[in-house]
């Protein structure tokens, strides 16, 4: 009897040994079905009865059926969950609960329990939670999906869903920290410079409250200018391993979202004691630098000192007064230092130009809210003069602070990026050759040459090269060692003006601050708070893109119900469409294949060279343009979809 189990046991692993199998993650479609993706580009049709052991984005291990020249694949193994937690809508059906995952490709249905500290009875139908994922069809003895309820985010009526239940997705406090209301200034030991008598100002937006920078300017007899850059001092006030010096390590960031910031430090001193009002004295950490003629750096000297503002500038105000537009004018003494500030800004902008890089102005998109968050405007504002030249002057501030943190120290936290990760490089080399550039390895990784590449590519003025180029292109990511920023075309970069709502600025100001008293710095930043840093960078990032697609579609729902047109810009190009910006607003749109032609096989999309040609002639390329009329607004999915109205 032993004998004949070990034989049907042999039999068995024979039979798996031998049967085709695909390993990849599961991509569903609205229409049942679905797809397993293979790590090496392969794709393989999954029926619906098969679908309902899985969810999108799982990763597992399948068995390929093949049925004359057809495959398909039935999933047999679950390597790794696509769901584990996330946020979701309650379903109440006669008293049984469920959850729906708030995901645009998954609209399962999946029984579920409440966390026993949350009452039942605060859970209704249409809330939003955060749940997790405890049971799996495809995991040993589970048989079907199960989620547990862990958290109410909102109640299904709340106005302010939208921030709260975007914020819990991705795992960001939604309120700002409460540490008390003591904050004594400390003594750190310095030597403080009384610089209140000297006008500093600051520029800002009208309704900017934690204001982080102040300027005092004025040229020099030998040619050029020098700069004094004042910025607020919250570790004056918060020692490193206090309460809220560890909340402000965990969120790294101050959160800003259309209508609502969460701080990282508590209110209190972002927003008061460390900020630089107008007319009132503030501790501050301070540079003043020299700026030649010819826009470059000569020396700059970093301490500790007591400032005043003397006048809260606007930016729009700031450049009216500059272009000679409108009735605002500052005092004398501003005056005198907004135009020396903007001669320096012009000739750092020409500097960094021909020594350095400088990034294409874009413009901002600000909404106009009210108090129920409702979208009453999406105005845009350009970037103009005053905003260059707060821009250029915390360049060249941030600039030296690297390089003091990497003369006198050795390590800080540093802005890191390669314009092409090592792995991505030898495509990119491909792709430039493909389009008649030839460029040798080192112009992509190496900082000199890479500037004159990318002189070389932006004198073409080829928005298709740009766009495409940017996919072998990599991010910016926070290091405790100096390297280059191969966007700016700097040596090094390294933050310290923005410490009230970054935490790596606050770390570059203590070790900046052990400097000037001639202590030995401490070890350098952990692995793990580097990393800490650069990913709550990435998810502040992605909560402010999907607070304003939700609120794009709130407000753009007439306009699709009127099919309005908009000018567009193509920003990428998939297999299903491509993905479009609306100039007017910033909103972005997916325009999909069977809305470009009636006969979807007249329609030919080359997702790798980023080009849609229709019945037979190039129609739609990356980069390009065209006029859209939205068709669509799915609230559900905070989704446009748009055709072409061309």
């Amino acid at each position: 009897m032993l004998q004949n189990n070990s034989l049907l046991a042999q039999l068995k692993q024979q039979i798996r040994d031998t049967t085709p199998r695909a390993e990849g993650v599961i991509k569903a479609t609205e229409k049942g079905f679905g797809f397993l993706e293979t790590d090496n580009g392969e794709s393989y049709f999954v029926p619906p009865p098969a679908m309902k052991q899985v969810l999108h984005g799982d990763r597992v291990e399948a068995v390929i059926h093949e049925n004359g020249d057809k495959k398909s694949v039935e999933p047999e193994k679950l390597i790794e969950a696509g769901l584990d937690r996330f946020v979701a809508r309650v379903q109440k059906r006669e008293g049984r609960l469920a959850v729906v995952p708030d995901h645009p490709s998954i609209r399962n249905v999946l029984k579920s329990r409440i966390k026993n500290t949350l009452d039942e009875a605060s859970i209704s139908d249409g809330d939003w939670v955060v749940a997790r994922l405890v049971r799996h069809p495809l995991k040993e003895n589970d048989r079907g999906f199960f989620a547990q309820i862990d958290e109410l985010v909102a109640k299904a009526d709340n106005p302010t869903v939208p921030w709260r239940v975007t914020l819990a997705r991705h795992a960001l406090e939604q309120d700002c920290p409460d540490a008390g209301s003591d904050w004594p200034l400390r003594d750190e030991g310095l030597t403080r410079e009384d610089l209140t008598a000297q006008p500093f100002f600051t520029i800002d937006g009208e309704k900017t409250r934690d204001m982080d920078d102040a300027l005092y300017v004025s040229p020099r007899a030998e040619g050029g200018w020098q700069l004094s850059v004042a910025i607020a001092d919250p570790t004056a006030y918060v020692e490193e391993g206090h309460a809220a010096d560890l909340e402000a390590r965990t969120r790294a960031f101050t959160v800003y979202l259309p209508g609502q910031n969460v701080t990282m430090l508590p209110e209190q001193l972002a927003d008061d004691l460390c900020s630089l009002l107008e007319d009132q004295e503030r501790p501050a950490l301070a540079c003043t630098l020299d700026v030649n003629a010819d826009g470059s750096l000569g020396d700059y000297r970093f301490f500790a000192a007591n400032v005043k503002s003397h006048a809260k500038l606007v930016y729009d105000n700031v450049s009216d007064w500059i272009e000679g537009q409108g009735d605002w004018a500052p005092a004398d003494n501003i005056a005198e230092q907004l135009t020396a500030l903007r001669e320096l800004t012009e000739a750092r902008t020409a500097w960094r130009n021909e020594h350095a890089l400088v990034f294409k102005d874009r413009p901002d998109y600000v909404f106009e809210l009210d108090e129920a968050g409702n979208v009453l405007a999406i105005n845009t504002e350009e970037r103009r003069i005053a905003n260059r030249m707060i821009e250029e002057s915390m360049i060249a501030a941030n600039a030296c602070c690297a390089d003091f943190l990497a003369s006198h120290i050795g390590h800080g936290i540093f802005n890191v990026h390669r314009a092409f990760e090592p792995e991505k490089a030898e495509a990119a080399q491909e792709f430039l050759a493909s389009q008649d550039i030839a460029v040798e390895r080192e112009a992509l990784t190496d900082l000199a040459h890479y500037k004159e590449l990318k002189r070389a590519l932006e004198s073409r003025d080829d928005a298709w090269l740009d766009a495409r180029l940017r996919r072998f292109q990599g991010f910016t990511s926070m290091s405790a060692q100096p390297g280059p920023h191969f966007g700016l075309g700097l040596a090094a970069y390294a933050t310290w003006t923005s410490p009230i709502r970054k935490y790596g600025d606050m770390v570059n100001h203590r070790l900046i601050k052990r400097v000037l008293k001639s202590e030995q710095a401490p070890a350098e930043a952990s692995q793990a708070l580097t990393e800490q840093l650069t990913e709550r960078r990435r998810l502040n990032r992605m909560a402010e893109r999907d607070v304003k697609d939700w609120l794009y579609v709130r407000f753009l729902t007439p306009a699709a119900q009127n099919q309005d047109t908009f000018e567009a810009d193509i920003m990428a190009i998939n297999r299903g469409g491509m993905r479009v910006r609306l100039i007017e607003n910033g909103a972005t749109a997916f325009v999909p294949a069977p809305l470009m032609h009636s006969d979807r096989d007249k329609v030919v999309i080359d997702d790798k060279e980023g080009r849609i040609q229709i019945e037979g002639e190039e129609r739609y390329k990356l980069g390009g343009s065209l006029r859209v009329a939205l068709v669509e607004a799915r609230e559900e999915t905070r989704s446009l979809v748009a055709k072409p109205a061309d």
